[in-house]
């Protein structure tokens, strides 16, 4: 069927080549092992959406491992991104088309051997999509290739039944078989296939850990960007989200068989093949929280934390690192009243008199101030710098903390209460990356967008962050992280900062 394909496009005057480029790419078509695309092309970038890398995951399909597209021969439309994948309405995008499994390039010429870099979207595995994230900033400054992929979220990307052997990691799954179409696309694009760095945000990041940590996806990249995610990282009740209770980016497959049954009997069925006959609206209609990843099975054999401890994982440079505020947006959601003392108790229990007393609300100037300063603490940063301790022991390890501290509200306005500051909150640094219309950069915060796309883009060509241009980021060594803010990008003991003294005596 492909080289039928080759032969009609060759016919035609489309192909031009042994690259798989058409003459025509600077219209915006481009050849790939499918089928040839059709996208849109502006003055510093072409964007390609919607290409299908794997088929429809429904009906016998649904928690199945991504099985290969079936090849057409039309230029496909890719001027437009495929749907979100089924989701609730959780994160204000539901969601109840299964057929999902797209991805979106932008590149800023298909000529050359441009590195690549690959999106894994945050939403705890259970919400948004790709497409949500523009790339053109990156891809145009940096001279990258950006591609950004959906996967299955959810009970549909993440159910860990007794019946399906090795499932609850199909999630990964889809992001591995992406990587595999990049593998065989990216030269037609402008990228190099040797040459792939994956990078993530939030739940995004747990699953940079996990493809650094699986066996499946050795070979499959680079290097890795984690922001704000990673391994070692777990909460207590109300920790990440309020009202939702202690957990992990992980569970046991024991742990997720217990929970797929109990969702199968209250979807009213008694094995698989009823729960694939059901609707996906059945589905979506009950609310998961975020989605843990599924360990014990093929995918991730080794718990990540465990890998990492052994050194077992894949050992390619990385960049890993969080916010200075991540607990404020966790904070921002409380309801009043606010009942500190409470929202301790409720969390660490017998400890939450000791760390009332280290973390006095007077000091902070409010409770719920120091409510996200222990959070951020507990839950982000000490965990981050537990996974650089790890990760520099075997490979070239590179550690941030984002810490504009007036980053813009965004997407977030309104939900952070009166008089409450934001500070450098969770997901602040997205805007520095990708264009965001409702996140306005002063010109100073213009400069930092600027020296973080730099510094990542440079890192995905070489592996070291650093140019003549920007100030020196060293590798890493204990405790220490990249403080990244406007005016002022230094090195800053973030083992003190973040108290993880006090959190490790606990």
């Amino acid at each position: 069927m492909r080289n039928r394909l080759l032969t009609l496009l060759t016919a035609a005057g489309l192909l031009a080549g042994s690259a798989g480029v058409a003459n025509a790419s600077e219209r915006g078509l481009v050849l790939t092992d499918a089928g040839p695309v059709r996208g849109t092309t502006a003055t510093d970038h072409q964007l390609y959406q919607g290409i299908p890398y794997a088929a429809p995951p429904v009906s016998a399909n649904r928690w199945r491992s991504p099985q290969p597209v079936t090849p057409w021969t039309t230029p496909l439309d890719a001027t437009k991104p495929g749907p979100a994948c089924a989701q609730t309405g959780g994160a204000g995008s539901p969601s109840t088309t299964e057929d999902c499994l797209y991805l979106n390039v932008t590149t800023p010429s298909v000529h050359g051997r441009k590195p690549v870099m690959v999106w894994i979207h945050g939403g705890g595995n259970s919400y948004l999509s790709g497409s949500g994230f523009n790339a053109q900033r990156i891809a145009a400054q940096g001279d990258v290739v950006v591609v950004t992929i959906n996967f299955r979220l959810g009970f549909f990307g993440f159910l860990g039944h007794p019946d399906l052997p090795d499932s609850g990691a199909y999630g990964i799954e889809d992001q591995q078989a992406a990587l595999r179409w990049v593998k065989r696309n990216a030269a037609a694009f402008g990228g190099d296939p040797r040459n792939v760095t994956i990078f993530g945000e939030s739940g995004g990041a747990f699953d940079i850990c996990a493809h650094v940590t699986s066996p499946l996806s050795r070979g499959l990249f680079d290097k890795a960007i984690a922001q704000s995610g990673g391994c070692s990282i777990a909460w207590p009740n109300n920790g990440i989200i309020h009202g939702l209770p202690a957990s992990s980016p992980w569970i046991s497959k024991e742990k997720a068989a217990a929970n797929a049954i109990a969702l199968a009997t209250q979807l009213g069925c008694a094995d698989v093949a009823c729960l694939r006959a059901l609707p996906a609206s059945a589905i979506t209609a009950i609310e998961g929280g975020l989605t843990p990843v599924v360990t014990g099975n093929r995918v991730l054999p080794v718990h990540p934390v465990d890998a990492l401890r052994s050194g077992q994982f894949n050992r390619v440079p990385v960049i890993w690192g969080n916010t200075r505020d991540e607990g404020r947006l966790t904070a921002a959601t409380v309801p009043e009243p606010f009942n500190y003392d409470a929202l301790l108790e409720q969390a660490f229990g017998t400890k939450a008199a000791k760390i009332a007393a280290e973390y006095p609300p007077a000091e902070f100037g409010s409770a719920r101030v120091a409510y996200g300063a222990l959070l951020t603490d507990s839950i982000w940063a000490c965990a981050q710098l537990t996974d650089d301790r790890f990760l520099s022991r075997k490979t070239t390890t590179y550690a941030y903390e984002f810490a504009d501290r007036d980053a813009p509200l965004g997407d977030f306005t309104g939900l952070f209460p009166p008089g409450f500051p934001p500070g450098a909150f969770h997901a602040s640094e997205i805007p520095y990356l990708f264009v965001t219309p409702s996140a306005h950069l002063n010109a100073e915060q213009q400069k930092l967008s600027k020296q973080i796309t730099e510094y990542w883009t440079t890192f995905a060509k070489t592996g070291n962050p650093n140019t003549h241009s920007l100030p020196h980021w060293p590798r890493h060594t204990p405790g220490q992280a990249q403080s990244l803010a406007p005016t002022t990008i230094k090195q800053v003991n973030a083992h003190q900062e973040h108290n993880c003294a006090f959190w490790t005596s606990l």
